[in-house]
């Protein structure tokens, strides 16, 4: 080594024990390293890890004797870093090796955790267009939440399960604050919303016994009161109004016997005359959530604190390797808070003491929302990710765009299938920047559930957006997932192994040739997670729930070699041909959306008939340019005329809004049917 004698360096060889330090003169004085000889710097980075080892040391000027002692100290340097065993990797933080829970154990613990953690943080923003966020922070919603509950009390409501709190509102931060005003005083929340229908309404606020609506604005007050005028739902006396109101609907309401209460005025009576929180218990009812359902009425879900917490904590267990949900971090809500996807991500975020900021109520505004909030977590559907994998791919007009698209995301999805998740690489600056920022640019999370995804969208947007993405699969009746994808795995076409909070089994489907010795069948959950039963509806209750307390979810699945969960048929939709064929219309339905052109289709079948027939609506996007290639043009109402008679084609789409898919995006069967009757018996008549 180089070593200060008097007043000059010399050179000495010292023992190998002391590599580490030989070439480190970052403690020495800065005096001492100026009028060090011109050639240290060679001898600094002679360290086994450099590429330039060899050629320095040979060209060192270091005499014969001491090179070779060089090269035989790197040579033995290396043999022991190859031969030395692989570290053992800690599965958990080693300075946080215990986590308490025991805080939170209910929705209320919970965010009352993330109160405590966030030190009093932002907690709910909205805005207003055109303008930044407003934040409401931990402590501000919790007083609300006790006002509010306080006020509900002082009218009459009982602190106890059995009364039953309807919200009837848009994602707000006031749907939180009215949710967390039930739980600090263990009342039940009763979410509703629009696209149940009136009768449907009607039907909940009846079986539920809901005496207070909680609604955000005069439209759904509208409904609500247009059903009381009409003799329907007498047990509702209170709603309780968001938004402004005049003098004229509280004359109207008391006419048909319900009191319009102004949700301020109910806080400040509230806070007038304040009562001490009076949290559940984990094993109360927390929410009764009503499922649409595709035909007859909606199915009341009831689920408890303990499985809400259950299923956020095993959400969190099960990417915890890769994610942390913190204090900083940011969701957006624009998924209905009447649907428990939403419901327990919103649990995750709160019990972090992070922040959720709301859409405008705009889905249409979603992009200007996502620009200026930025999140970082982003639960979505499908059907939005489906809309930014057409923007992409729209994009790229020319060949060479097109060759230059497919070339970045395969080099991109080179790096996912190594665990490399980012988004910085040449290639998120060249091409994926813009789709990255239209999220907001720091989305690090998301989360995609309610429907099968495709596994070609979910392979390109995972090399696209460089954030981790996983799936998830469940249903209301086990509050909301009961499969997660692990970080770390890249592989798509399926929805990922059991959550720590529930088991999965597959049953035997005899009637469909699926049998659980194959590794197929009916899936089935146990777990903390699994719902109670339905609301006063004990037949449907011992369908879904079996003596052993195994949800049956009606779903068929496949374990893959991988050990992961594949849901490759549905076991209600099937019926049987005149044949006695058994045909699952949703598993023929998926082979014909793959194709191109076809943006829905809808399969039936009919008892009395040999063949299926099928109604499919063209992707408005794709058929014009379709037609022009086969010599038709016109509207897409035209082209749908220009077809073989044995087809029927249906130029608007099938939606939440037209009352042809559930909340969830699955098909409303019955009323499909119903709709499209003359076609499908015209159809029929054609085969003849």
């Amino acid at each position: 080594m180089w070593r200060r004698v008097g007043g000059s360096w010399r050179h000495q060889l010292i023992s190998p024990f002391l590599w580490d330090s030989i070439f480190n003169i970052s403690d020495c004085p800065q005096s001492s390293k100026d009028d060090l000889p011109q050639n240290i710097d060679p001898i600094r980075s002679l360290r086994p890890g450099n590429m330039d080892f060899l050629f320095q040391v040979l060209f060192s000027p270091l005499p014969t004797s001491a090179i070779f002692s060089l090269l035989a100290l790197a040579a033995a340097t290396l043999f022991y870093l190859n031969t030395r065993p692989s570290p053992l990797r800690a599965p958990a933080d080693l300075q946080h090796q215990t986590l308490g829970i025991k805080d939170a154990r209910t929705l209320y613990e919970v965010f009352q955790r993330g109160l405590r953690v966030s030190g009093n943080g932002p907690c709910l923003g909205s805005r207003k267009p055109g303008q930044p966020y407003k934040w409401l922070k931990y402590k501000q919603v919790s007083e609300r939440a006790e006002h509010l509950g306080s006020g509900l009390l002082h009218r009459g409501l009982k602190p106890n399960t059995d009364t039953f709190i309807g919200i009837f509102a848009q994602n707000r931060p006031e749907w939180i604050i009215s949710e967390l005003a039930c739980y600090t005083y263990s009342m039940v929340v009763v979410p509703l919303y629009d696209t149940l229908g009136p009768e449907a309404l009607v039907f909940i606020i009846d079986r539920a016994e809901i005496s207070t609506v909680i609604c955000d604005n005069l439209s759904k007050v509208e409904t609500l009161l247009q059903n009381r005028e009409k003799g329907l739902s007498p047990v509702l006396k209170t709603i309780v109004v968001m938004d402004e109101f005049t003098s004229e609907l509280v004359k109207r309401g008391t006419s048909c016997g319900v009191d319009i209460v102004s949700m301020k005025d109910l806080e400040d009576l509230g806070e007038s005359h304040h009562q001490n929180p009076i949290p559940p218990k984990p094993e109360d009812l927390s929410i009764v959530c009503f499922t649409s359902g595709t035909t007859g009425n909606p199915k009341g879900a009831m689920l408890t604190h303990e499985n809400v917490v259950s299923n956020a904590a095993g959400v969190i267990a099960s990417f915890e390797s890769a994610v942390v949900p913190n204090t900083q971090d940011v969701s957006i809500s624009f998924l209905p808070l009447a649907h428990m996807f939403e419901r327990v991500v919103q649990t995750v975020i709160y019990g972090a003491g992070a922040r959720v900021g709301f859409f405008q109520g705009d889905i249409r505004l979603l992009p200007d929302d996502m620009k200026t909030l930025k999140p970082t977590i982003f639960p979505v559907v499908p059907r939005l990710l489906n809309r930014v994998y057409d923007k992409v791919q729209s994009g790229a007009a020319t060949t060479f765009k097109k060759w230059l698209l497919n070339f970045a995301v395969a080099r991109k999805y080179a790096e996912v299938k190594e665990g490399i998740i980012r988004n910085n690489s040449i290639w998120d600056k060249l091409i994926f920047h813009k789709v990255q920022e239209s999220l907001g640019g720091r989305v690090r999370v998301m989360v995609t559930g309610a429907a099968p995804i495709s596994p070609s969208v979910l392979n390109f947007l995972r090399a696209a957006l460089g954030c981790q993405i996983f799936e998830a699969y469940g249903q209301t009746e086990c509050t909301a997932g009961c499969t997660f994808t692990m970080p770390g795995d890249a592989t798509s076409g399926h929805v990922g192994a059991p959550l720590p909070c529930n088991i999965v089994k597959l049953v035997d489907v005899e009637e469909m040739n699926y049998f659980a010795s194959n590794g197929e069948g009916e899936v089935c959950i146990k777990g903390l997670n699994v719902f109670r039963g339905y609301l006063k509806d004990p037949e449907k209750t011992a369908e879904a729930l079996d003596e052993n307390g195994w949800l049956h979810t009606g779903d068929i699945g496949k374990w893959l070699p991988s050990g992961v969960l594949k849901i490759i048929d549905r076991k209600k939709n099937i019926f049987k041909l005149a044949q006695g064929e058994y045909i699952a219309p949703e598993r023929i339905e998926n082979v014909y959306i793959r194709s191109g052109p076809v943006a829905q289709v809808f399969v039936h079948g009919d008892s009395l008939q040999s063949c299926l027939v099928a109604v499919v609506v063209p992707d408005p996007d794709i058929l014009p340019d379709l037609g022009k290639s086969l010599g038709c043009t016109g509207s897409v109402e035209e082209l749908c005329k220009h077809t073989v008679k044995d087809v029927y084609l249906h130029p608007e789409l099938f939606s939440i809004e037209n009352g042809l898919l559930t909340p969830t995006i699955k098909a409303k069967r019955n009323e499909l049917k119903i709709l499209f009757q003359p076609q499908i018996d015209k159809l029929y008549a054609d085969l003849q």
